[in-house]
């Protein structure tokens, strides 16, 4: 059995299936609110979420029973008094690496939340927030947003995370000092002149570890597919080889073989559905070398879809690894054989922000 954890425009859901076969829909939380996050903690059980709203700003909420029923909100999700910024949005929540209990929350103005109970309560990452370059990051079309964060398998002092339009950043010290990850990067869509400044249009849309091989990593650029060898120190462009275009949200990977990663490319950035009208995810077994589309199942015609950074996620790995992925549309679609084929999860859910794929 599978469950997805679906956080959409109009609430939170929870689904559970087999691969193959249409979900049933389990339960559902903050009915009528945007959840731009949700995900249950594997080592605990626990299910995550962020909730946003126009009048009281973002909230970050948690249980350990069942999930129609009422919430705890998270402690510490703010930032200092007294400053200019306001807390607009939190992107993403992710379960530490073999640390019991860690939690990461990121967010909008660039910043990263730390948990210590397992996201019972947080607090603000100094390292990163007191960045002396802060005041000249710039951001991308979405806000200053942290969206992805990468723990090093078995080394909590090790971190990457990603912001836009701030770029990658790394620590080996467990945040305490941060330094830049973007040499290679190439933001086509600003003039050479404008490069010069390292706080400009490094926008990158989504970054995932390979965790058997975690110096690997795969990154999704406004514009561009990138891998990295050195943790993140430096990037080749991999958006050659088949892809019908290189810009894009989403990316997954296969645990069990570092060479693998999954996109679903979109048109460009003014016209942000899937290319041509058919819904196609793209696969690569060597690194990025070369790509393949993978739509045996999906719709073929007349499908302009757009899927956000959050909205693809996996499940097992190898032989078993099963991928899902929602779209703004509020279908969700999954495969259960690494995406040779696929089917229709569900259908007419609202807008999909994200999911999240795991055991129940």
């Amino acid at each position: 059995m599978t469950e997805l954890v679906v956080g959409t425009k109009k609430g939170l859901f929870l689904l559970e299936g087999e691969p193959g076969d249409e979900f049933e829909v389990t339960a559902r939380a903050f009915a009528g609110q945007p959840v731009d996050y949700a995900m249950r903690d594997p080592r605990s059980g626990r299910l995550l979420a962020t909730v946003g709203s126009p009048f009281y700003g973002p909230k970050l909420f948690y249980t350990d029973g069942d999930p129609a029923g009422e919430w705890e909100q998270a402690d510490g999700v703010v930032l200092p008094e007294g400053g200019e910024q306001a807390l607009e949005r939190i992107w993403v929540i992710a379960a530490g690496d073999g640390a019991d209990g860690v939690v990461y929350a990121g967010g909008d103005p660039g910043v990263l939340f730390e948990s210590r109970d397992g996201g019972a309560s947080f607090q603000l990452n100094a390292g990163l927030w007191e960045q002396p370059s802060r005041p000249r990051w710039q951001a991308g079309g979405g806000g200053l947003c942290l969206h992805s964060i990468c723990p090093w398998p078995g080394d909590p002092a090790r971190l990457a995370v990603a912001i836009s339009a701030a770029g990658m950043w790394l620590t080996d010290d467990g945040g305490s000092s941060w330094r830049r990850g973007n040499e290679g990067l190439n933001p086509r869509y600003l003039p050479a002149e404008a490069l010069q400044d390292e706080n400009a249009g490094r926008c990158v849309h989504h970054v995932e570890r390979a965790p058997g091989r975690p110096e690997r990593m795969f990154m999704q650029f406004h514009g561009g597919v990138y891998r990295s060898d050195d943790a993140g120190e430096s990037w080749t462009d991999i958006g050659g080889g088949g892809l019908p275009s290189d810009f894009g949200f989403p990316l997954t990977v296969d645990p069990a073989d570092p060479d693998s990663a999954y996109l679903i490319p979109l048109v460009a950035d003014m016209d942000r559905v899937t290319p041509d009208g058919r819904v196609r995810v793209y696969e690569t077994r060597d690194a990025g070398a070369t790509w393949t589309p993978r739509g045996d199942g999906l719709p073929a015609e007349h499908a302009y879809l757009t899927v956000l950074r959050q909205a693809f996620s996996r499940t097992g790995q190898g032989d078993r690894l099963q991928l899902y992925f929602g779209a703004t549309s509020g279908e969700l679609f999954g495969s259960g054989d690494a995406g040779a084929t696929w089917s229709t999860v569900a259908s007419r859910l609202a807008p999909v922000f994200s999911v999240a794929a795991g055991a129940p």
